[in-house]
């Protein structure tokens, strides 16, 4: 059985992959699909956006598709990046401006106006592009005053989990998973995806 990912985000694609830890499911990502046209997030929500990737997907190639939709969401900032955060600083920026931006946005604020939390929303289509599961997760943390760490990507760097006074970019993976917006949601889809995938249960 063969389970896509719904990117074509490298680092993406494995941090997921490595979080499902699903037994005799080959999960591949979009970069195996050469000529995939990219499905325009165009959504108001994550959710929304979600559903699009996944059943926009899984028609152009007939497979399952697993697609997610996360951001970050800064309180003062009234939400944003939000939906809007791997787009941040412009629809060309990578990660290194998307970061500038944020803390150019948030010069001169005090530590207790910059929470924040990451926000995942997950969509399984089937080779139809019928949604057959959704899950959602979330993770509380603040945002730093300067960049700490290299493992990771996008926000990571700057997303500081309070109670570990560590960010994302410094923690590992296995902690990340455990903590992560992406690692619950996970962890709500994971025993669909065994039934339907019929693998043996995890752990």
């Amino acid at each position: 059985m063969v389970l896509v990912l719904g990117t074509f985000n490298r680092k993406k694609g494995e941090e997921l992959a490595g979080l499902l830890e699903l037994p005799g499911i080959q999960v591949v990502t979009l970069a195996n699909f050469p000529g995939v046209t990219p499905v325009e997030e165009d959504g108001s929500s994550f959710a929304e956006n979600a559903r699009k990737k996944a059943a926009g997907y899984a028609r152009q190639i007939s497979q399952w598709v697993l697609a997610d939709d996360s951001g970050l969401v800064v309180d003062v900032l009234g939400g944003r990046p939000g939906v809007e955060s791997a787009r941040y600083a412009g629809p060309e920026a990578d990660d290194a401006a998307n970061r500038r931006k944020l803390l150019a946005e948030l010069a001169g604020r005090p530590l207790e106006q910059r929470t924040a939390r990451f926000e995942c929303h997950l969509a399984l289509a089937d080779p139809r592009g019928v949604i057959q599961a959704e899950a959602h997760g979330q993770c509380r943390g603040r945002i730093t005053f300067a960049e700490r760490g290299e493992k990771g990507f996008g926000y990571d760097p700057l997303f500081e989990i309070v109670e570990y006074h560590r960010t994302f970019g410094e923690l590992g993976p296995v902690a990340k998973g455990r903590l992560s917006h992406r690692g619950r949601a996970l962890e709500q889809i994971r025993p669909i995806l065994q039934q339907l995938f019929q693998t043996p249960p995890h752990g």
